[in-house]
């Protein structure tokens, strides 16, 4: 045996000047460790000698017997892959801990994959960790990028984003690619620092450089949002075709996704599919659900639903819930497999247990109808809720229902109102007709017809026939809109076609106005005595402004009040503000201004605009009723804001006088301005005075003269005055 003075030291490395494989041989064969891991690398590399895995096995194991960290990392990594052994992951850790144990950041690297991945060993992540930043404290860059990771995703330690691109930090100062990427990504969606898509590219960039198929996928994506950069759906496809040829999946299903939408390219359904299936083949569950689509719909593809089948199955058996999903509607319809509802329902359940709204809100649907399941409202509002707060407007909308009719939950108008604007918000017309409903009826809501309009001609374009006969009435009254006799014709035809009661009497209101008929006054009031006696409310009030104009009946200022008071009753604002009117200019009644203000009153709380000003004006006067300037400022301010000018110019003048409220020029220039704005002249006058004067603004005589201008060219005898004073 040799002894230890027989061992001959060769410490140069193949990367070494002058590196002489025969002497390091030499040194190996006397027993020398470090010579013995270096010829093993030589032959598993194939540098100095010829590539031999058995060989390089061969002499990483005399050199890890006698304790060689390197050597013992390269023992197990020959042992995790194969090469030179059979593999195995039992002895590849084996080795690689005594390799990390023996300070080898490689071994440690790599220990700590197979802890995280449970390569050899149960799955361990604290362990992982441990390992992980063992090898970054010793400057690891891949290390540092897997520590940063796992800070990131709470993997083994509790998320923290901070740390997280702290080591993500560290790992790119040395130029890793991933940790470039990673750090990008965290800039881009504001993971622990601000924001900053521009910052988000730079790291992109840098790591595209350095060929990261990821970066330039995600560079692609910054092109195509915009986000950066200005957005390019060329350059977005250039990118990803880029990163899809480097075998990147992600950038394939991309490429797939721009083919089917024609983005960046033209529409091409072919291409799409092959994209598709290449990222889907590679495991991306993206493509394989959307793979599943394409032959669900037979875009591109002859119609197949039992392949479609397939690849919801593989995306699903990833855990995709949009493919339990897809699988469950397959189930529902019998499309592909035999129809089971029951089968259905639990498909549809695991997905909405992963989170998935739409599945919630499918459930919900299961469980409100007793489809696949026994039915339950209460179960069913619970599959809704946790749609609904993830923002599904249709389980918004079905919990709102619930709540208004008190199915499962207890009756609440006003969470009703309140799931029912969410999902109106978001476009669903039964839930925009429902709100406008609700803002008309003050359900839920403070009565607001301006915004029961805007909420009905939302859903009305969208043809929804309750709505668009709701928003022809708006346009015909002005009822939160100006009235638009063009709207009229369009809503109620729209609405008539099918089927609509309502909008059948609207052609009386056609025939009235000779909108699309030929005008027949007698023949529309005929049309609206009939509704008016059924007790249709808005009959009641078109019908008396007939008898107040005279139009197809003899003029009759009191059947006019008859059935003004007829649908004033009913808590038609309009009505009542007409019948406010009424009793304060004495028109088919004694003149009373006390009831005109009781009408203006309740016509304005329901948001009629024209009555919060003329309540406004009569509390400000004291004309009916007590006189309290500090309420009529209440009014103002409440027409103000739906838009009403006077009441904007009335509010600018309490401002500016102190009149009901504290005296401020500058709220006094505000809602002088947004009514002068409007073409007030007296506004616009008024304007032109504090910047004359320097009433809450700087003062500005150029900026006077032109609104004294604006008033004066409306006709505004006071500014043609002061400019001509001025010397314009």
């Amino acid at each position: 045996m040799a002894g230890e003075n027989d061992v001959i030291k060769y410490d140069l490395t193949w990367e070494d000047h002058g590196f002489d494989v025969e002497k390091c041989r030499i040194s190996a064969e006397s027993g020398y460790a470090l010579a013995q891991d270096m010829m093993g690398n030589c032959y598993k590399w194939g540098v100095y000698a010829p590539k031999d895995f058995t060989t390089a096995v061969a002499w990483f194991e005399k050199s890890a017997a006698q304790g060689n960290a390197a050597a013992q990392r390269s023992l197990g990594y020959c042992y995790d892959e194969g090469q030179g052994v059979e593999q195995n992951w039992e002895k590849a850790v084996y080795w690689y801990i005594k390799g990390a144990e023996g300070g080898d950041a490689d071994a440690q690297q790599n220990l700590a994959i197979c802890y995280e991945h449970g390569k050899g060993v149960p799955i361990d992540t604290a362990e992982a960790v441990k390992w992980y930043e063992a090898a970054a404290r010793q400057g690891h860059e891949c290390a540092q990028y897997c520590l940063g990771q796992c800070y990131a995703n709470g993997v083994g330690v509790e998320r923290d984003y901070g740390k997280a691109i702290e080591w993500y930090e560290r790992s790119a100062a040395q130029g890793d690619e991933d940790a470039l990427c990673a750090l990008g990504g965290c800039y881009y969606n504001g993971q622990g620092v601000t924001q900053d898509y521009h910052r988000a590219v730079k790291y992109f960039e840098e790591a595209a450089e350095k060929n990261s198929p990821y970066a330039i996928s995600n560079l692609g994506t910054c092109y195509y949002y915009g986000n950066g950069v200005e957005q390019d759906y060329a350059i977005a496809v250039e990118l990803y075709k880029e990163s899809a040829e480097m075998c990147n999946r992600g950038a394939m299903y991309h490429m797939g996704y721009c083919y089917s939408h024609g983005t960046g390219v033209e529409q091409d359904y072919k291409k799409s599919f092959e994209w598709y299936e290449k990222a889907a083949l590679l495991g991306d569950l993206d493509a394989q659900y959307s793979l599943g689509m394409i032959y669900k719909d037979g875009q591109g593809v002859k119609q197949d639903y039992a392949k479609a089948l397939q690849w919801f199955e593989k995306a699903a058996g990833q855990g995709d819930a949009d493919a339990l999903l897809a699988l469950s509607d397959l189930y529902d319809k019998g499309e592909g497999v035999a129809r089971d509802s029951v089968q259905s329902a639990r498909l549809c359940e695991k997905a909405a247990l992963e989170g998935l709204a739409v599945a919630q809100y499918n459930m919900g649907v299961n469980c409100e109808q007793g489809t696949g399941v026994e039915q339950d409202y209460g179960k069913a509002a619970q599959w809704y809720a946790l749609a609904a707060e993830q923002g599904d407007a249709k389980a918004q909308y079905n919990l709102s229902v619930l709540y208004d009719q008190g199915n499962g939950v207890e009756l609440d108008e006003e969470k009703a109102a309140l799931w029912c604007e969410k999902a109106a918000e978001q476009g669903y017309a039964p839930a925009q007709h429902n709100l406008g409903y609700y803002y008309e009826n003050g359900s839920g809501v403070e009565e607001d017809e301006e915004k029961a309009a805007r909420w009905y001609a939302l859903a009305a374009e969208q043809g929804h026939a309750l709505a668009q006969f709701a928003l022809a009435v708006c346009y015909e009254h002005g009822q939160g809109v100006e009235q638009d006799d063009a709207q009229v014709v369009q809503w109620y035809g729209k609405a008539a076609q099918q089927g609509h009661a309502g909008a059948q009497f609207g052609l009386g209101y056609c025939y009235d106005k000779g909108k699309g008929v030929k005008q027949d006054l007698a023949e529309a009031v005929r049309w609206y005595t009939e509704a008016a006696l059924q007790g249709d409310v808005d009959a009641q009030f078109i019908l008396a402004e007939c008898y107040y104009s005279g139009r197809g009946v003899e003029e009759d200022d009191t059947e006019a009040v008859r059935w003004y008071t007829e649908a004033a009753k009913q808590g038609d604002a309009s009505a009542q503000y007409c019948l406010g009117v009424c009793y304060r200019n004495g028109i088919g009644v004694e003149a009373d201004d006390a009831q005109g203000v009781k009408w203006y009153r309740k016509a304005a709380k329901q948001g009629n605009v024209n009555a919060q000003f003329s309540l406004g004006y009569c509390l400000e006067k004291g004309e009916g009723v007590e006189q309290d300037e500090e309420k009529a400022v209440t009014w103002y301010k409440k027409a103000a804001a739906q838009g009403h000018t006077d009441a904007q110019f009335n509010l600018g003048v309490c401002y500016k006088n102190g009149r009901g409220v504290e005296m401020n020029y500058k709220q006094a220039v505000k809602w002088y301005g947004k009514a002068a704005a409007q073409g007030n002249s007296s506004a616009q006058y008024m304007m032109g005075v504090m910047y004359l004067k320097g009433l809450g603004v700087s003062q500005d005589v150029p900026e006077a003269v032109e609104w004294f201008t604006k008033a004066a060219e409306q006709g505004n005898e006071k500014a043609q005055d002061v400019l001509q004073r001025l010397g314009y």
